[in-house]
């Protein structure tokens, strides 16, 4: 692939992010104003666009330039991300979406699922334009991402391990999306089967990286776009929680009695993050997280040299840093 200069580089992909960007709100018009209001919500409230940009960079390490097939595919990934979030939030009970009302909360949540619904058919619709071969890799994703997320409504069997089972759902409900956000790019650009399996592989790999660093946030940040400690109030296993079981103080056993306890009172929830935030499980978590980033990067090793390589090798660095 020919490098180009990072600025130029840089450009490229923003203005690549911004087509999809319309391309998204494109997708979510409807034939009444109500679904249409409803549809673009999220995608109106903004967000990180992970997915998308995965979908761009990894586009860059094969021969094809094709940015029509490229937006396509940026916005089927990021419309079915966002469908699953107004299902999570119905499901979570959540108030807040990215900052603003969820729109369980502002509409109901029988609104709110078949909005969801309808942003799923959209994305059929858009990755149909791209090949049986899109439409098949999409349909395994969410199938991989609905039985993630019914392992993390069962919970672990008896004898199974938590934290294993935690990540399994983790690969299931986030690493596969974003791994076909990976592969898609690298297909659309033609990109050489070995360079999509890595590209593939990466993605899933970040992907756990991405939703257990967003674990230690939950607990840690009050500038996520959330109510901070929303995961800890609905009783959802986290990185930090799980791995607080391996401590056997009397006051880690005070937590975690505490943790799963009634954390509706916003007092008891506030107690809790307080005497989270200062916990040593805290610094193991971001510990872990950092050895997976690290695991991520190595799989970007063999792949060319090139402004795309050296962005993708910053999120690893991105992605465990950051704090909201």
């Amino acid at each position: 692939m020919t490098a180009e200069p990072s600025a130029d580089f840089a450009t490229a992909v923003e203005d690549r992010l911004t087509e999809i960007e319309a391309s998204l709100l494109r997708a979510a018009e409807a034939d009444t104003a109500l679904v249409t209001e409803a549809a673009q919500h999220v995608i109106a409230a903004g967000g990180k666009r992970f997915r998308p940009m995965l979908v761009v960079l990894a586009s860059s390490f094969g021969p094809r330039h094709d940015p029509e097939a490229v937006v396509k595919a940026a916005s089927v990934v990021e419309l079915t991300h966002v469908a699953s979030l107004y299902h999570d939030d119905v499901m979570d009970e959540a108030v807040l979406r990215r900052g603003s009302p969820s729109a369980n909360d502002r509409w109901g949540n029988t609104v709110a699922i078949l909005v969801g619904d309808y942003l799923f058919a959209r994305a059929s619709d858009l990755v149909a334009e791209l090949g049986p071969e899109y439409v098949s890799l999409q349909a395994q994703t969410f199938a991989r991402l609905v039985q993630g997320q019914i392992a993390e409504t069962v919970g672990p069997s008896d004898g199974d391990d938590p934290l294993q089972h935690y990540l399994d759902v983790l690969a299931g409900k986030t690493g596969a999306l974003i791994a076909t956000s990976a592969l898609f790019g690298a297909m659309v650009a033609d990109a050489d089967p070995d360079v999509q399996r890595r590209l593939a592989r990466f993605g899933e790999e970040i992907g756990l990286v991405f939703q257990l660093s967003d674990d230690i946030i939950d607990i840690t940040s009050d500038d996520t776009g959330k109510t901070p400690g929303t995961d800890l109030r609905e009783g959802i296993p986290t990185l930090p929680t799980l791995l607080l079981r391996g401590y056997d103080a009397p006051a880690d056993r005070d937590l975690r009695s505490r943790l799963d306890g009634d954390l509706h009172d916003d007092a008891a929830l506030a107690a809790v993050l307080a005497e989270l935030r200062t916990h040593p499980v805290i610094d193991e978590a971001r510990a872990q997280v950092g050895k997976r980033a690290e695991a991520a990067r190595a799989l970007l090793d063999p792949l060319p040299t090139g402004p795309a390589k050296d962005a993708l090798v910053e999120l690893c660095d991105t992605v465990v840093t950051r704090t909201a």
